[in-house]
């Protein structure tokens, strides 16, 4: 468990959170002590609202990472914030074309399907537009299948792809990948038209690093 803190690094984080989970990921193939501060987006309508975090990250949103005196927002920029910082076990490829690819596949994820579905969305389809929860379950499959019959496509037509999203070492894609699963699974998809996603995330939770950062290992989960 994320005990050791001898690394500086602070993380707010909510143990369900996908963008959370990746920045976890992130820390924990890097071997980095780290001190988790758990916020929780539910309770009393949402500690991220709360004017002490909302000072720390105006967008009001999980992760916000602490690291020798800079506050910084936004899973991807951390992830790739640490990988700079602490090269050891990199998260990227050292090619640029390799680099592209890896971001791609990330960006897939944490841009195209995850912000779409995730909590805010949800509560703005209910409570503003009114959307039963029939109308969102299929507003979260149909944009979670969307990006995932891409994303297999992507990885299984490439010899790029390896034991993992890119080679044989696992990086910033697959830090982004097997959160996303986790929430599909929470919201039902059916995930056999995905078997590369499912082959890649199976080798991924066979490693320590990812089998730590998962949500139920979670000081704070429910």
């Amino acid at each position: 468990m994320q005990i050791p803190v001898d690394d500086g690094i602070v993380l707010y984080t909510y143990w369900r959170s996908s963008a959370a989970y990746r920045v976890r990921i992130g820390l924990e193939l890097k071997g980095l002590g780290w001190e988790a501060r758990p916020v929780h987006l539910v309770r009393e309508g949402g500690e991220q609202h709360q004017a002490d975090y909302r000072a720390r990250n105006p967008q009001q949103l999980v992760p916000t990472l602490l690291h020798d005196g800079h506050t910084l927002t936004q899973s991807l920029a951390i992830l790739e914030y640490l990988d700079e910082r602490f090269p050891q076990d990199p998260l990227l490829p050292d090619d640029a074309a390799g680099r592209a690819r890896v971001r791609a596949l990330a960006q897939l994820v944490a841009c195209d399907i995850h912000p779409i579905n995730n909590l805010r969305v949800m509560q703005y389809l209910e409570r503003t537009l009114h959307a039963g929860a029939e109308e969102r379950a299929l507003w979260t499959l149909h944009w979670m299948a969307d990006g995932f019959a891409a994303m297999e496509t992507l990885l299984a037509g490439s010899p790029d792809t390896g034991t993992f999203s890119h080679g044989d070492r696992p990086g910033l894609a697959d830090a982004c990948l097997v959160p996303q699963l986790y929430n599909a699974r929470r919201f039902g998809l059916d995930l056999a038209p995905y078997p590369t996603l499912r082959r890649i995330e199976a080798a991924c939770q066979g490693l320590g690093a990812f089998d730590r950062a998962r949500p139920e290992r979670q000081a704070d989960a429910a």
